[in-house]
């Protein structure tokens, strides 16, 4: 098989099209074309279904593309750290991280990643949706509480929890009682199950706001507005301060923050430096681990 032939089909594959392919690595349109067809005329099999605009995987270019994609990855860094020497990382690294994590904490992790790693060329790419590492060529994903992946292999690298606060002179609810004025995050439910001074209670809801975004339901909290379920991270230093006060915990899971990868794929020199500065920035993993750094 032609090695070069089957690197130009991982990166149409990659890109989505010749197009973006060539403008992406400055090969040309017609020699990927070419390369792909001939790939194509030697395996006997179609690999693209080719429309007037459009250009999609058939069900065997799926297949070469996953078992080839990431085989042809290691061939480049391998060759990449016999040139250089050594096991020194460098080359594209392609994070994918949810929404809080990269409003609180991701943008300093990042800058100092890369004064670390300057070799390393970093993109990170926030979202809270499940990706398909291998299909959007991600090379290491943060998920929250992630459901199991027998594809993907992982660890836990932060914990949180949920816990319910409000300004220190809010009124408490009455057992039984709704709050007296609650801010709601978007498709959170009607009730919450709280541990309140160590005791179980639900709390019925009637929200006053209804938002989107933790970190403006921190900054509602801190108005004034009322009270919210918010991770122990985004306020421990306002309760520490007594700015804002604890009632209880929420019951439930811990939030678990991980790291997770293809599990057939050797780590890439840059993927466990990327795994080894969390484990630095946060050796124990702990609420107020999160909270010192992102408030330092």
């Amino acid at each position: 098989m032609d090695l070069l032939a089957l690197a130009d089909f991982a990166l149409v594959a990659r890109h989505g099209g010749f197009g973006k392919a060539s403008r992406a690595t400055g090969r040309a349109k017609a020699t990927l074309s070419r390369r792909v067809a001939e790939l194509e005329a030697s395996l006997d099999i179609r690999l693209f279904e080719r429309g007037g605009r459009t250009l999609r995987l058939t069900e065997e270019g799926r297949a070469l593309y996953e078992r080839s994609g990431r085989l042809l990855t290691e061939l480049e860094e391998t060759v990449a750290a016999i040139a250089a020497g050594g096991e020194r990382p460098r080359g594209r690294l392609r994070i994918s991280v949810p929404l809080l994590f990269s409003q609180t904490a991701m943008g300093k992790i990042a800058g100092e990643f890369s004064r670390a790693y300057p070799e390393v060329s970093l993109e990170v790419t926030t979202e809270d949706r499940p990706v398909d590492m291998i299909e959007e060529g991600f090379d290491l994903v943060i998920r929250v509480n992630p459901d199991p992946d027998e594809s993907l292999v992982g660890r836990i690298f932060l914990r949180d929890r949920l816990g319910v606060v409000a300004p220190p002179d809010f009124p408490r609810p009455a057992a039984g009682l709704p709050a007296p004025a609650v801010i709601r995050h978007t498709g959170d439910s009607t009730t919450w199950q709280v541990r309140l001074e160590g005791a179980p209670e639900t709390i019925a809801v009637r929200p006053v706001l209804v938002l989107s975004s933790m970190i403006m339901i921190r900054d509602a909290v801190r108005s004034g507005a009322g009270a919210a379920k918010l991770p122990l991270s985004l306020v421990s230093r306002d309760i520490a301060e007594g700015g804002l006060a604890q009632w209880g915990d929420v019951d439930g899971p811990d939030i678990a923050l991980w790291t997770l990868y293809p599990s057939r794929r050797l780590l890439s020199a840059r993927v466990s430096a990327f795994l080894d500065h969390l484990k630095q920035a946060f050796p124990h993993g702990t609420p107020d681990e999160l909270a010192e750094y992102v408030g330092r």
